[in-house]
């Protein structure tokens, strides 16, 4: 992605996840904005968007950060939001039996002792894989990855959902079903 791309990019995470108001624009209940609107508000806040660099951050992010409606008038992060005024409806799911979540090992001694918390946003993001993880936790440090164990977690009821990139969402991870991993 080139640096174009990417400031683009954290721009659409600032906006769509965080700070929609900051540009003037409104957010949906499931995170959806009017892309005309967000073309708009950056404009008018010195952020020069069209729909061409749009439709290639959005194609070309990793990740899949964002998607665009079906009729191609609307964007939204497809998960991490902090914003009260967002709260997607997810479909629960039944998850792997294991899931990983990458941190530093600055965090692991508050993390082993009050479980995983959501902190601004509204779900404990967890992965699938063990590198997606490892390169979750290096964002922030030296890396520590901690195993959850996630089907044990749904038998005692916990409700998991998994956000249109794949990121597994949960309210919290209790001690009792978090491992740190050997390291690498």
């Amino acid at each position: 992605m080139s640096d174009h791309h990417t400031r683009t990019s954290k721009f659409l995470s600032y906006v769509l996840r965080h700070e929609p108001q900051s540009i003037g624009l409104t957010l949906d209940s499931e995170g959806w904005a009017d892309l005309d609107a967000l073309i708009d508000g950056a404009r008018a806040s010195g952020q020069q968007l069209d729909r061409a660099l749009i439709h290639a951050v959005v194609a070309g992010n990793d990740k899949k950060r964002f998607a665009l409606s079906d009729d191609g008038k609307r964007i939204r992060a497809v998960q991490g939001h902090s914003t009260q005024a967002v709260a997607i409806a997810y479909e629960a799911r039944t998850p792997p039996a294991m899931l990983y979540h990458g941190t530093a090992t600055r965090f692991l001694a508050s993390i082993l002792a009050e479980g995983l918390r959501p902190g601004q946003r509204h779900h404990v993001h967890l992965s699938e894989n063990l590198a997606t993880a490892t390169e979750v936790g290096r964002r922030y440090g030296e890396p520590v990855i901690l195993g959850v164990d996630a089907d044990a977690m749904h038998a005692h009821g916990f409700a998991f959902f998994q956000a249109d990139n794949g990121v597994w969402l949960t309210e919290q991870v209790p001690v009792a079903f978090l491992h740190r991993l050997p390291d690498a």
